[in-house]
């Protein structure tokens, strides 16, 4: 199992970040999912931006 863990695993911290929220209570895990979907979406958004820019005119 620690085999499956390790491999399967999300970078950066994320697989403990989320086996931290899961530990709270249900009021704070909400609270605490809310703020790590606002920081993955604005990752996501932040990349989509580096991309157009790299790309200027590709079509």
């Amino acid at each position: 199992m620690s085999d499956e863990t390790t491999t399967s695993a999300p970078t950066d911290g994320l697989w403990s970040r989320l086996r931290l929220i899961e530990g709270q209570p249900l009021a704070a895990r909400a609270d605490a999912y809310s703020s790590l979907h606002d920081e993955l979406s604005r990752r996501l958004e932040s990349g989509s931006r580096l991309e157009q820019r790299e790309t200027p005119g590709s079509r």
